[in-house]
């Protein structure tokens, strides 16, 4: 895990120009969100503050940042000191080394929610049933009421990472 003190977000940002100098030594978790977040990083970052015991002052902090570009993002940092917190915080990185995400069932349902909230507020009926014809390998409707429904916007029925990325 890298020092906060060398944690360096993105190109447009000068290295250490936001540190909290008190936090110096501490780690950045490989996780964080921002404005404009999907639901794999929004759950991974969830998660693995939710691993972690959540926020607790000296041990775990969530660090928010206005920036230009995403409008602001988060990230978590964990004092070196607090021992079996820093155990979990290593785990969490090597979980993520070996498979990008730390709850498949959180990210699936997260995955699941912005698609039925794309579907619904983003297509109309006409661009909804233009979809379902263009992609039907992703649609089995278990009858005709199911399939009105989606053609509705009522949920979407198709695979959630096609719509949302």
């Amino acid at each position: 895990m890298v020092k906060y003190k060398e944690f360096q977000p993105t190109e447009f940002d000068g290295k250490g120009s936001f540190l909290n100098d008190n936090r110096q030594e501490w780690f950045v978790i490989p996780v964080g969100q921002n404005r404009d977040s999907k639901p794999f990083d929004v759950s991974n970052f969830t998660m693995a503050l939710k691993l972690l015991g959540g926020e607790r002052t000296n041990i775990v902090e969530v660090c928010r940042f206005g920036h230009w570009g995403p409008g602001w993002f988060e990230i978590i940092i964990v004092n070196p000191k607090a021992g079996r917190t820093l155990k979990i915080a290593q785990k969490i990185e090597a979980d993520l080394e070996s498979y990008p995400i730390l709850d498949e069932n959180d990210f699936s349902e997260r995955e699941a929610i912005e698609a039925d909230e794309i579907w619904e507020s983003c297509y109309d009926w006409k661009e909804r049933i233009e979809y379902i014809r263009e992609y039907e390998q992703q649609f089995e409707f278990r009858d005709y009421q199911d399939m009105i429904s989606c053609v509705r916007g009522k949920y979407f029925a198709g695979y959630a990472s096609e719509l949302i990325y």
